[in-house]
């Protein structure tokens, strides 16, 4: 494959020679296009060297006068990566300011953009920054999140441009899987007729939206060192966040504490451990978000009288744990619920399954509720497969039943079923985009 490959004047510059290796090494092409400014951190003998191609910073060359065109480029190549990206070019290329050879090449691409943020933490959390993410993610374009970690400034937040063998592996996979067909967006193999027929040709509509799934189990503290929690393992809701990013949506994860993670670069994770503070969050990013799915298994109690110091048996009486309801986080977002929003519940059950849920579904104002049942096999806590029955609030949707498989496969089937919602919202700019979270974990 041809690559072009733009680099920025950041200190991050410096890894952008490991990701030139790893493409060449897998016998691409690859064309570097730098700003002038990225002459200053790393020069462009080393690049040429590892891509065996002049390097381009200007729209010609002084000496000779030879035209470097950037349309010749766009045509040339099967995908643009821009890493690391400053926060001074997503500006240019969030509002088409061609004033440099990189910004202009971007202008006429018609592959797909991958682009790698990497600034300091205060201007990735800056709103016009945030906003111009946004602009550049609804054109289409792939946006791999930076990590956190300490920056240039030696201060410690998020702003790392991604390491380089993680940007090469999203970039491959998803041109790979352009190329084969085989795209994530389509539903499963197995009952993929059905699917196909229960919820139409909807698979493009997550693309630039804001998408917001709980996940894990949340823990209740007894004392420092004991709680109250359950079997989840946040398998499901983390293949849904990977399944919704790449299908293009801005997808965050409030996650109680797992040991799974996401594998794709783009999903933000907010780590919490209490329902009330997944509660908090979720309260905070749902104004801003188009699709919410409550994944999560949160406990129903929180202990009243947490103990500050370890309840010790030899030394107390046996304790009397004061318990007190969580809040009821789908619930109150099902109260804050837009028009244009789409809210999606999970419910698992052991009798009267559907009848139950269907109940949970209209208490809660929820457009959609995911059934499982701890009698099938296979399905619930701790497994790599699910077992589910879609249930839907709008009447004219007749129940869809899920057969067994792999939870990344019903993470395709449920996210099918959800797109299906924003049938009646109309395909335009998202609802809530616009919106931006606010505080620290919003960053």
């Amino acid at each position: 494959m041809n690559i072009v490959l733009g680099i920025t004047g950041g200190i991050a510059a410096y890894k952008s020679a490991a990701l030139l290796r790893l493409f060449v090494k897998a016998g691409h092409q690859v064309q570097v296009v730098m700003t002038p400014s990225a002459r200053e951190f790393i020069t462009p003998v080393t690049l040429s060297a590892l891509s065996g191609r002049p390097v381009v910073t200007e729209f010609f060359s002084a000496n000779s006068g030879e035209w470097h065109s950037h349309v010749d480029l766009g045509l040339w190549a099967d995908a643009m990566v821009i890493a690391p990206a400053t926060a001074n070019t997503i500006a240019k290329m969030a509002n088409g300011v061609a004033d440099n050879m990189l910004v202009t090449t971007y202008l006429s691409a018609r592959e797909p953009v991958f682009v790698a943020p990497a600034m300091d933490l205060d201007m990735m959390a800056h709103p016009t920054t945030v906003r111009n993410l946004a602009l550049l993610r609804s054109y289409g374009n792939y946006i791999i999140e930076p990590t956190e970690g300490e920056l240039a400034s030696h201060l410690v937040g998020k702003g790392r441009m991604e390491e380089p063998e993680r940007i090469f592996e999203f970039v491959i996979n998803e041109l790979e899987r352009r190329q084969s067909g085989t795209a994530a967006i389509t539903p499963s193999a197995k009952g993929a007729d059905e699917m196909q027929s229960a919820f139409g040709d909807c698979h493009s509509s997550l693309r630039g939206r804001n998408v917001l799934i709980t996940a894990g189990p949340t823990r209740e503290k007894i004392d420092p060192v004991r709680f109250i929690s359950n079997y989840s393992t946040g398998k499901m809701g983390y293949a849904l966040a990977d399944e919704a990013a790449r299908r293009g949506a801005n997808v965050t994860v409030v996650s109680g504490p797992v040991e799974v993670q996401a594998t794709h670069p783009g999903v933000k994770v907010v780590h919490v451990e209490s329902g009330r503070e997944m509660a908090r969050e979720c309260q905070r990013l749902f104004p801003v978000s188009d699709l919410a799915v409550m994944c999560a298994a949160v406990a129903d109690y929180y202990v009243e009288n947490v103990s500050d110091v370890k309840i010790k048996r030899e030394n107390s009486a046996i304790p009397q744990l004061r318990l007190v309801a969580n809040p009821d986080i789908a619930r109150s977002l099902g109260k804050m619920k837009a028009p244009c929003q789409r809210l999606v519940g999970f419910a698992l059950e052991t009798d009267h399954e559907q009848t139950n849920a269907a109940s949970k579904m209209e208490r809660k104002n929820l457009d959609m509720i995911v059934l499982n049942s701890l009698r099938d096999k296979g399905a619930g806590f701790g497994t790599d497969t699910n077992k589910v029955t879609l249930l839907f609030r709008d009447p004219a949707k007749r129940p869809v039943e899920v057969p067994l498989k792999a939870k990344t496969e019903i993470a395709a089937d449920i996210l099918d079923a959800a797109e299906s919602l924003f049938s009646d919202a109309g395909a335009g700019v998202a609802c809530a985009a616009e919106g931006t979270p606010t505080g620290p974990a919003g960053q």
